[in-house]
């Protein structure tokens, strides 16, 4: 099995990465950042020497030149993938442009997602899967398709993140229905709440703030959120990518290893918002982002 994985620099992508290939699989890794890969995925490399394999490759997801870049040696390397992760992301920064001018978040976890994983869909073998890795923090937000870069819109951080995760839920939808009848399916999934790099802008107040938020969307008298190790966040990745049967996982949404439900506030505090599976949006989605991006798919 030959999968592409994002975000292997550190937390979620590395731990991915290294149960995947000391399953026997043959990973290729994908970072920015490639000197720091490459000490985060030494544990990686240990498991490669009894099992599989594990190979970096370079991959800026906020600039769109060297997402082209990477996929373009992907395409020109010509060899299939079982399973494309996108995993990698940022979280609730500072306002900030990616490099063609595109809010942060949605350019990064969206977007460059959004190109990179249409451009490797050639390689893609049929009964192939995508995993785009999406968060509770979705219930926040829907997706301003008239202003998704905060242009007109007064910048909020959470805000943000929570409509770059709706982003990734829909495009999971969309990707989904576009391949299925090449036997090719997509899924989304909230990996869980795990203290990696990620949040490396998430001060207590921001924290605070997003709690208070997703605690409005959970049933009254829920318990606080609780944490879940990175051991346990990558099991829903794996389990999405190649254990649950795909037509029980493809165009849904998924939490702890199995199909969330929607969301009812008289019921468990899991599950996902209506508007981030809505077939009609995540429609709307793709064709603004391939506006965006310049390329129709």
């Amino acid at each position: 099995m030959r999968i592409f994985v994002t975000g292997v620099s550190s937390g979620l992508g590395v731990e991915t990465a290294r149960v995947l290939v000391a399953r026997g699989a043959e990973v290729v890794g994908a970072a920015r950042d490639l000197a720091k890969a490459r000490h985060a995925t030494e544990i990686v490399r240990q498991s490669a020497a009894k099992a599989g394999s594990c190979e970096l490759v370079e991959l800026d997801l906020a600039s769109m030149a060297s997402v082209r870049a990477c996929a373009d040696a992907q395409l020109a390397a010509g060899k299939p993938f079982d399973l494309i992760i996108a995993n990698a992301g940022v979280m609730m920064c500072p306002e900030g442009r990616t490099t063609d001018g595109f809010e942060t978040q949605f350019g990064t976890n969206h977007l460059g997602h959004f190109l990179l994983v249409n451009r490797l869909a050639p390689l893609l073998r049929r009964g192939g899967r995508v995993v785009s890795l999406s968060s509770i923090a979705h219930r926040v937000a829907d997706i301003d398709l008239d202003d998704p870069n905060f242009e007109s819109t007064a910048y909020d951080p959470i805000i943000a993140y929570g409509q770059s995760k709706t982003a990734n839920a829909l495009f999971a939808v969309e990707f989904d229905r576009r391949h299925r009848d090449r036997g090719v399916r997509a899924t989304s999934l909230h990996p869980g709440g795990i203290q990696t790099e990620l949040g490396r802008y998430t001060d207590d107040v921001l924290r605070d703030r997003l709690i208070a938020a997703l605690l409005a969307t959970f049933p009254e008298g829920t318990r606080p959120l609780s944490l879940k190790t990175v051991e346990q966040g990558a099991a829903t990745s794996v389990w999405a990518g190649i254990v649950a049967p795909a037509e029980e996982v493809a165009g849904r949404y998924c939490e702890d290893c199995h199909v969330a439900g929607a969301v009812h506030p008289q019921q468990d505090p899991g599950g996902v918002q209506s508007y981030a599976l809505d077939p009609e949006r995540a429609k709307a989605l793709w064709a603004k982002s391939e506006e965006l991006v310049g390329e129709r798919f």
